[in-house]
């Protein structure tokens, strides 16, 4: 029988593990894994990008929209650190991510040797939950399977990392003997639900206020039909947070939108007058949002106690489940018999969502970014997957895409860094390769790194049994959300040498490899080109021209705030008369009279 390698049996570890694929990069640091994965005739399979950072992105687009444990690798030394912003992206993101890095032989550690870096200092933080180096072959089960269920228990990233020496000896067990730890794998999850007497408290607290907010966030994905059955009891409404934006479908009339920098007015306003703040797997940071301190009562429930009563003042902080602990509530919840408040909220929503058609339509040159996604909206697939790219995509995003069905998205909501957007949609393929993804990309993250990633989709698409990944660039050769935050926080004009990007013909790198490609100069040719991409044999990409100057006003910006900031840089930037003009259209749809309902 032929010996098997510390390699050999990290796989294995792994297939027990349920792991299908290992997002990665080579290099000599891991040749051990290398020749190990020729041996298992590559299971799991190793999924090859242009840069290990994309790996660790796409591992967590994988985890996003898995639920599972996503698995990254790298080389020593430049490779390891290359997969720390991705790894990052999990940490504040709460996902679960697995890493597994190489190191310099044991015998040259701490010699200066060429790529030696003390790779447990650098992942100390990334992998605060769990990071250990392996040294001798019985230490691996432990060591692998700590590194997953801590990542699965904790939602975090954790971090093996394996000496290229260590990982060609041959396997041995550790043994039923002293300071050996043998280990196994699978895990089984209870159901947390808080006591009867926290539920109660929490009901009290509910029951008395008569204008309820519900904040939903990531946490509360599981529990739609409870969130849906409590709002309804409490005629309440249901603000999102960014990464919550799949929880509940937007076509429910009493769901506000997203809340924050990049939400809706009716979430604003919502929050404004609310005397009651139930708060559902949140952990949404920027508290001038919420109601003011002292004029709402609050109930939090999270998962996770480390998180609760940060935010706000809760009277009630639950640790449970999110689902399992509505369903526990419900029963003590009293019905509200005035419906006026449920009632405003419905009317607010309706005007809103007509007011962005509104916005979306007014004429840019030559497009206007709204319109992209306004179109793609209702076209999308109820079994869409989207993932957006941070920067003034994140913004459209979050306001202008109307979420229904079993619809998912996410992007990079607490790091807000650029580049995940097309690696979080290659991993969510790989994931849920039956289902369409598209991703929305500004040109900036596009040169950053998603025009090489391209390659990687040409690479492995065929393997997906739906072929459609749509990636759609909003081409406007600009840095666009810094340039708008220079003018609207900063005060000042828009600074050329930093913001201008040169411009790049991605439709024409794409159809150089063999995606499908579509140049979208104007309007009238976004419907048609989205048709076209999401009836594709093949991934697209969306080249489209959009108007720099058109501005993603905050919903709680006033009409005299938006002129504000254009007499700002009416003396020196080199976009002031257009993004005047843009900028009062846009907004002036807020005050234009609207259909009665």
């Amino acid at each position: 029988m032929p010996t098997q390698t510390v390699g050999d049996y990290l796989l294995e570890r792994l297939r027990a593990w349920g792991v299908e694929k290992v997002f990665a990069y080579p290099g000599d640091g891991i040749n051990g894994l290398l020749a190990a994965w020729v041996r298992a005739k590559n299971e799991p399979a190793f999924v090859q990008s242009r840069h290990e950072e994309m790996s660790a992105f796409q591992a967590v687009g994988y985890a996003k929209f898995t639920g599972r444990v996503g698995v990254c690798a790298a080389t020593s030394g430049p490779g390891g650190i290359h997969l720390l912003n991705g790894l990052y992206d999990a940490k504040l993101d709460h996902v679960p991510v697995v890493a597994i890095v190489g190191q310099t032989n044991r015998s040259a550690m701490g010699g200066s040797y060429q790529q030696e870096i003390d790779m447990l200092s650098l992942y100390k933080d990334v992998a605060s939950e769990y990071v250990e180096m392996v040294t001798v072959p019985e230490q691996l089960p432990n060591v692998i399977d700590r590194a997953i269920r801590v990542a699965l228990a904790e939602r975090a990233p954790t971090a093996v990392i394996i000496p290229a020496d260590v990982q060609e000896l041959d396997y041995t067990p550790p043994g039923h003997a002293f300071k050996m730890v043998p280990s196994s794998t699978g895990i089984d999850w209870p159901v947390v639900v808080p006591d009867d007497e926290s539920i109660r408290r929490a009901a009290e607290v509910l029951n008395a206020g008569e204008k309820v907010a519900i904040l939903a966030g990531s946490g509360a994905r599981g529990a739609r039909a409870e969130l849906e059955q409590v709002a309804d009891i409490l005629g309440a409404g249901v603000a999102k947070a960014l990464l919550g934006k799949d929880v509940l479908p937007d076509d429910l009339p009493y769901v506000t939108g997203a809340i924050g920098l990049l939400g809706t007015r009716p979430s604003y306003e919502m929050m404004r007058a609310a005397d009651t703040l139930l708060t559902v797997g949140s952990n949404f940071p920027y508290t001038q949002f919420m109601p003011d301190f002292g004029q709402a009562r609050g109930v939090q429930i999270d998962i996770d106690g480390k998180f609760l009563g940060m935010r706000y003042p809760y009277e009630v902080n639950l640790v449970g489940d999110s689902a399992a602990t509505l369903r526990a509530l419900i029963p003590l919840l009293e019905p509200k018999t005035k419906r006026a408040w449920r009632e405003g909220i419905e009317d607010d929503v309706a005007r809103w969502w007509e007011t962005i058609d509104k916005e979306a339509m007014v004429n840019a040159d030559p497009i206007n970014p709204m319109r992209l996604f306004a179109e793609l909206s209702t076209r999308l697939p109820d079994d869409a997957i989207v993932t957006a790219d941070s920067g003034s995509a994140a913004n459209w995003y979050a306001r202008n895409l109307r979420f229904r069905g079993h619809m998912r998205g996410s992007l990079s909501g607490t790091l807000a860094t650029m580049g995940p957007g097309v690696p979080y949609a290659i991993g969510a393929k790989f994931g849920c390769p039956d289902r369409p993804v598209i991703a929305m990309v500004g040109d900036g993250a596009m040169q950053m790194n998603g025009m090489a990633e391209l390659i990687t989709v040409k690479r492995y698409w065929q393997e997906w049994s739906d072929p459609r990944l749509v990636v759609a660039v909003l081409h406007n050769n600009d840095l666009n959300q810094v340039t708008w935050e220079m003018r609207a926080m900063g005060g000042s004009p828009k600074f050329p040498e930093s913001q201008t990007l040169p411009d790049v013909d991605y439709a024409g790198f794409a159809k150089s490899i063999g995606l499908a490609a579509h140049t979208v100069n104007t309007p009238d040719q976004l419907g048609p080109a989205w048709d076209q991409a999401l009836h594709a044999d093949r991934p697209t990409v969306l080249d489209v021209r959009c108007d720099p100057d058109v501005p993603p006003i905050p919903p709680h910006a006033s009409f005299e705030q938006a002129k504000d900031t254009a007499k700002a840089v009416l003396a020196g930037d080199e976009n002031r008369w257009g993004l005047i003009r843009e900028g009062v259209k846009t907004k002036l749809q807020e005050f234009l009279p609207h259909r009665e309902g």
